[in-house]
């Protein structure tokens, strides 16, 4: 048995927010193209996601921010059929259309799968090639191209239907999870540790000072040896006192330099290092199980690179 999940959709094709958005569909064909021409795929369990229960999601969400979602994309459907517009907008940066809340329902139900899937034994570790992301959804707001927390959910979901005691999220994209520090923020179970461009999108950074959040946040231009030794000082000690019994990641690759929306300077090489030590955690403390969620990169030729270097360790080829 392959022992790396790769858990999809083609429900997560669907969503899109209009012509030029850097959050696209494409974003998932780039990266299935990439495994599939380095032979990658073929080493992977790849598996189609069941929508998650709304029971689940509101594990991380509020019931009304699920209730209103739902509400605007059946509002959406009726306002389409009466020769209205094709979306509805939640910001300047996000807005649904009709498959949104499918493939958000998917995205989530992919971390949840992939989660179950793991802890049973069947997997030793997953990927989610998911969209939309999650790590900018906070408990109450769908905000920065995201409706559904994915990791955040997954990780609530460890907890409280597993029964785990002490879970890790480790989120690596440029921008901060601030969707995910406001749902873990003071839940001792959940270790959350990340870096992030600073100042930048989300406005403000950090906003916890919670015991259980390790967030780092680093100047523009900051190159991959840099993040490494923030790591190694700041994330290993927190991870390694934690112990987590499950790690889940928020991959996000849009700190390659190559990416035009965040201006830090990593490259394929930092993302395998650090899914490295990630996995050297996971080995140590939780019998290698780690569940990762496509997040950000938005320049497709470095994104599918940056995913196959993170996939090449997490499948250990």
């Amino acid at each position: 048995m392959n022992k790396t999940g790769y858990y999809t959709h083609p429900d997560c094709l669907k969503h899109e927010m209009g012509a030029g958005h850097p959050e696209c569909p494409e974003r998932l064909h780039a990266i299935e193209d990439r495994l599939k021409y380095t032979g990658l795929m073929d080493a992977l369990t790849y598996r189609e996601a069941d929508p998650a229960s709304l029971a689940d999601i509101e594990l991380a969400h509020g019931r009304m921010h699920v209730a209103a979602l739902r509400g605007l994309s059946d509002a959406l459907r009726d306002e389409i059929a009466a020769g209205g517009p094709s979306h509805a907008q939640l910001d300047p940066d996000t807005s649904l259309n009709v498959h949104t809340w499918d493939a958000a329902l998917r995205a989530a139900g992919a971390a949840v799968a992939a989660t179950d899937a793991v802890l049973a034994g069947e997997l030793a570790n997953a990927f989610c090639a998911v969209r939309p992301p999650g790590h900018h959804a906070c408990r109450d707001k769908a905000m920065g191209f995201c409706f559904f927390n994915n990791v955040a959910i997954a990780a609530k979901y460890a907890v409280e239907r597993h029964g785990l005691k002490r879970v890790a999220i480790v989120d690596f994209d440029v921008h901060h999870g601030n969707g995910t520090e406001d749902i873990v923020a003071g839940d001792d179970r959940i270790l959350m540790v990340s870096f992030f461009q600073h100042p930048f999108y989300p406005e403000g950074g950090s906003k916890s000072n919670a015991a259980n959040l390790v967030n780092l946040p680093v100047p523009a231009y900051t190159r991959g040896m840099d993040v490494r030794e923030l790591i190694d000082l700041m994330w290993m000690p927190r991870l390694e006192a934690h112990k987590p019994e499950m790690i889940f990641i928020s991959a996000g690759f849009d700190a390659h330099r190559d990416d035009d929306l965040g201006q830090l300077g990593l490259v394929e090489q930092d993302f395998a290092w650090i899914t490295h030590r990630v996995m050297d955690i996971a080995r140590r403390f939780s019998g290698g199980r780690v569940v990762s969620c496509l997040e950000g990169g938005y320049n497709l030729e470095a994104l599918a690179r940056s995913v196959e270097a993170h996939l090449r360790v997490m499948a250990d080829l």
